[in-house]
């Protein structure tokens, strides 16, 4: 389950970075056309939208692989070892709740219900937005049952983030 985690974290990791370099460059193109053309780009803007929600998305999931996401845990940091472990569990239980509920069951009946609506500016399909959120949402859910088996087994701190603590 590691090797997968670990090739699920590089593939995600390059996904992420093309997202942002195509950000990049279409917001970029917007800024020519609209400045020095001045004639702005019709699609530009739409699709910069598209493509930065899919980064957040896709970067989020990569997030909670790493275990890097904000946790209030200084009063859990002070529990004994068996309550961090519990907490760690419930919190674990709770985000896949919600992965499975909202990103996954009502991420894939937002993107069906929009599957036939047009992008005025763009050759897609509204859906296509949305598709993100159920995609993601199975990500977040592979990351949740492996943190949580890891916490669960020992392999992993209770408490362990994926951000060095300061000095």
């Amino acid at each position: 389950m590691t090797r997968v985690k670990n090739g699920l974290d590089v593939v995600l990791r390059w996904l992420c970075v093309l997202l942002l370099a195509a950000l990049v460059l279409v917001v970029a193109w917007q800024v020519f056309t609209r400045q020095v053309l001045s004639a702005p780009s019709v699609w530009s803007e739409e699709l910069a939208k598209y493509l930065f929600v899919w980064l957040s998305f896709f970067g989020t999931a990569l997030v909670f692989g790493e275990r890097g996401h904000i946790a209030v845990d200084f009063l859990v940091r002070r529990a004994p070892e068996h309550l961090q472990r519990a907490a760690a569990v419930l919190g674990q239980v709770v985000t896949f709740a919600f992965a499975a509920l909202v990103l996954v069951y009502g991420g894939w009946q937002l993107a069906l219900l929009t599957w036939s609506q047009d992008v005025p500016s763009l050759p897609l399909m509204v859906g296509w937005l949305y598709l993100v959120l159920p995609i993601s949402g199975v990500l977040v859910l592979f990351y949740t049952v492996y943190h949580l088996v890891a916490v669960v087994r020992g392999v992993e701190d209770a408490t362990t983030d994926g951000e060095p603590d300061a000095v």
